[in-house]
């Protein structure tokens, strides 16, 4: 009996990620969530900043699902850019930055561009809603506002997204190709192990 009780103490351990699968995550997906953080923060210096204040706590955290590790960390990350954008003392007066595609190896420049010349909230929710998906509940809750109000941010940044610099029939492709290149399903890198 008593080692049984060992025997699931164990199993359900091992179903947490370790700071070594964290260190795998993160070295996969570095150029994507730092271009997370960039088009949150739409400028180097404070993506830098999120970046680093987001690995930071990422191995802080005690339990995380090994499936979970990535979206724990975008998670993380978003919020470390709110508290850095829209919290911040001096209410994000940075200018923005435009990408390098040289410097960063991640194609896109003109939708990057798009998506970070719209104002910091059209901006969070764009990114939130459209490119990771979060539902309009989530955004409410992460962003402190009401859920009618993301709405229509959303639609506001929708279409200012659409006008930047797309025809109505580019808007949906350019979309998708964003979304594909910097956010797509993280590729298993530990659910073999699960």
């Amino acid at each position: 009996m008593l080692r049984t009780g060992k025997l699931r103490i164990a199993s359900s351990q091992a179903k947490y990620a370790t700071p070594a699968e964290f260190c795998q995550v993160i070295e996969a997906e570095i150029k994507s969530l730092y271009l997370l953080a960039f088009l949150l923060t739409s400028n180097h210096e404070d993506a830098e900043k999120c970046f680093v204040s987001t690995v930071d706590l990422a191995f802080r955290e005690p339990a995380v699902f090994k499936r979970w590790v990535l979206s724990w960390i975008k998670r993380i990350l978003i919020k470390n850019a709110i508290q850095i954008v829209l919290h911040g003392s001096r209410r994000h007066m940075r200018e923005r930055d435009a990408w390098s595609v040289e410097r960063y190896g991640i194609p896109g420049g003109v939708e990057i561009d798009a998506v970070t010349r719209l104002a910091p909230m059209e901006r969070f929710i764009f990114v939130m809603s459209v490119l990771e998906r979060y539902s309009i509940w989530e955004c409410s809750l992460l962003l402190g506002c009401d859920m009618r109000e993301v709405v229509q941010i959303r639609t506001r940044a929708l279409c200012g997204f659409q006008r930047r610099r797309f025809r109505p029939s580019e808007w949906e492709d350019r979309t998708r190709w964003l979304r594909q290149l910097c956010f797509s399903p993280p590729t298993s890198h530990l659910s073999s192990q699960v």
